[in-house]
């Protein structure tokens, strides 16, 4: 009998993902989609093989970790890039070359042993680069099923990167029309706060940027504050 593996996500571009290994890999895959269903009961019941996280931003629970194989996957090159929102750090620091690596669940955040990585380019929209990396994370789930490979401790020295807040993304930091750029694709994805100008009450949000020889083209939605909302009055 196949032996059974659970995809834990709660992002759109991995919604398919465990219908599709399934069928690749002739196993069974089951979606868990949601922090309040990632039980050890359930997975006690499904008795899964692995665990495998492909964009999971919560924290998964010790008596999960510790009970079953949870492999997670992190969008840099381990040890450097530790920590939260890797593409937008990669991004902002100029890299647009990276790896998924996939490694092992720990108590410590994104420092446990690397069964494997794979290369990532970073170019295009946020959105782009998401669906890119499930295709990278599902050949990565296939590898770990099929060879059952040891994970290795990282080695290096650590790099930790900082969850990046909201008002990150406001256009006014950047400094030339490629920063803008870069600052608008990089939250261009489904569930990510938009690179914005707030001018007053009045606030731009941007999307779908491409960059041109004299400049930024950009998608613009333009929203107003309430005036209640800041005890202000007609």
């Amino acid at each position: 009998m196949k032996q059974t593996c659970v995809i834990a996500s709660d992002r759109p571009w991995n919604a398919g993902m465990a219908a599709r290994l399934a069928r690749r890999t002739g196993g069974r895959f089951e979606l868990i989609a949601s922090p309040a269903a990632l039980t050890a009961e359930r997975l006690e019941a499904l008795a899964p093989r692995f665990v495998f996280f492909p964009h999971w931003s919560h924290r998964i629970p010790r008596s999960v970790y510790e009970r079953f194989e949870c492999v997670i996957f992190h969008m840099t090159d381990l040890p450097f890039g530790r920590g939260g929102s890797p593409l937008q750090n990669l991004i902002a620091r100029g890299i647009y070359e990276t790896k998924v690596s996939a490694l092992r669940c720990a108590e410590e955040l994104d420092a446990g042993p690397v069964y494997a990585k794979q290369p990532l380019s970073l170019h295009g929209s946020a959105e782009e680069i998401y669906l890119r990396a499930a295709d990278v994370v599902a050949e990565l789930i296939v590898e770990i099923i099929e060879r059952e490979p040891q994970p290795v401790p990282q080695q290096g020295e650590a790099v930790v990167f900082q969850r990046r807040r909201p008002e990150q993304g406001d256009l006014a930091a950047a400094r030339s029309p490629g920063q803008a750029f870069d600052l608008i694709r990089m939250l261009d994805a489904s569930g990510y706060p938009s690179a914005f100008v707030q001018l007053g009450a009045l606030r731009i949000e941007f999307t779908r940027a491409s960059l041109r020889a004299d400049g930024v083209l950009a998608d613009a939605r333009i929203t107003f504050a309430d005036p209640t909302e800041s005890g202000g009055g007609a």
